[in-house]
């Protein structure tokens, strides 16, 4: 019963947002939320409550505990839907996790000065294993839940992890809530300068060539906003061209400035509302992740690689160093929810036995290698996922739902 009424008043919630995001015309400019999509998203969130109250029923029945239940699911939520009191809490939280020193070893990775730094080695170090390959979506959705594991547990954040709705601000990102450089902003663009936008360049024994993008309006350093005048430590490593990488293949010390090229000429191209609804339409995770990640070897990039480069500028510019910039978690929270989503409306059913909780697919993203280059085995549920010295590991089967294993959460 109570599961029901929350499952009620959530979509009573849901449909006042959507509703008040932008006004429904007939036009489809894909900047307009279409009313099929805000059901898709009420539809999910109502199969996942469901799906928890079911399970939650059958394991007492049986005499078990279960560990995720109606009462202690969370919901990870935009950021600008946040107050400015939750979203200053947030903030304080990662300059907090900045303050910290590094578990890492000096070592391994000389350039880590702090917790932070920590998530930025793990992704460099595995950035060819963990992009184009089966362990992409459970690595990443891991790897922000330590995050925001360790923003709560060592440094006393109550909240949870927000995310990036990208559509919602593609027309000008970098006047969002997000962006636009106020005291609860994850801080402004970067200072404008006169430039290019990037060449992106594979990965040395990867197929394909350069892919000119287009500029953002903004280009300098970051000079407004909570994280004005932040000192980035690692990086570069590669993926983009006339880059020249930082010491020790990225992982030496080398602080510089942060700087941002945000502007809404990606944005609106590879992560608009029309985008988000085929992704949720799409029948297999095969399909999903070639609308999420982009065709191989074309300027179609996703919106993952289209918002990353939304973001631009260094270390967002960066593949291998982007956790660097704050914006990452945001964006990589907005992935891990499309694919959350997605994941809950494999059934109608709540308790049935939803196969996209399992499946890893059989496609070209789903090996062990990026891009199958070189040719390697599928994926496998018992693979490891490994945090490095940021945070403990797991395996793939452990994360594949958002309410099972360690995991109990989900996405208003």
């Amino acid at each position: 019963m109570k599961a029901t009424l929350l499952a009620t008043a959530l979509l009573a919630v849901a449909g006042r947002t959507a509703a008040s995001v932008l006004p429904r015309d007939a036009a489809d400019d894909g900047l307009t939320e279409p009313q099929d999509l805000a059901d898709l998203l009420a539809q999910a969130r109502s199969q996942v409550i469901g799906a928890v109250e079911e399970n939650e029923q059958q394991m007492r029945k049986r005499g078990e505990t279960p560990r995720c239940t109606t009462r202690n699911l969370v919901f990870r939520r935009e950021y600008g839907s946040l107050s400015k009191k939750e979203r200053l809490a947030y903030i304080n939280a990662v300059k907090c996790l900045q303050s910290k020193p590094p578990r890492t070893p000096a070592s391994v990775a000389p350039g880590a000065k702090s917790r932070f730094d920590d998530f930025v080695v793990t992704h460099i170090q595995q950035t060819l294993q963990i992009h184009y390959s089966g362990v992409f979506q459970p690595w990443h959705r891991w790897f922000v839940y330590q995050y925001e594991k360790a923003l709560r547990d060592e440094c006393g954040y109550t909240g949870y992890q927000p995310y990036w709705d990208w559509p919602r601000y593609a027309r000008a990102p970098q006047d969002s809530p997000l962006f636009n450089g106020d005291p609860y902003s994850l801080g402004g663009n970067g200072e404008y300068v006169p430039h290019d936008g990037p060449v992106i360049v594979p990965p040395e024994g990867v197929g394909g060539g350069p892919i000119q993008l287009p500029a953002g309006v903004g280009g300098g350093f970051v000079r407004t906003g909570p994280f004005a005048n932040m000192t980035v430590n690692l990086g570069p490593v590669g993926g983009l061209r006339d880059t020249a990488p930082g010491p020790l293949g990225g992982l030496g010390y080398n602080p510089r400035g942060l700087k941002r090229d945000l502007g809404p000429a990606m944005n609106t191209r590879y992560a608009n509302y029309t985008t988000v609804l085929r992704l949720l339409t799409q029948p297999n995770v095969d399909a999903f992740r070639l609308v999420s990640e982009g065709v191989p070897y074309t300027v179609e990039i996703g919106p993952h690689g289209g918002i990353h480069y939304t973001i631009s500028g260094d270390p967002g510019g960066d593949l291998f160093t982007s956790p660097a910039d704050p914006a990452f978690w945001v964006h990589h929270g907005q992935m891990d929810r499309m694919w959350a989503v997605w994941q809950a409306l494999g059934e109608l059913a709540p308790g049935a036995n939803n196969p996209r909780l399992t499946d890893l697919g059989s496609g070209e993203y789903a090996h062990n290698t990026w891009q199958n280059q070189p040719p390697s085995p599928l994926t496998q549920l018992s693979d490891v996922i490994d945090m490095g010295y940021a945070a403990p590991s797991t395996t793939i089967g452990n994360v594949m739902s958002t309410t099972g294993g360690e995991l109990c959460y989900f996405y208003l």
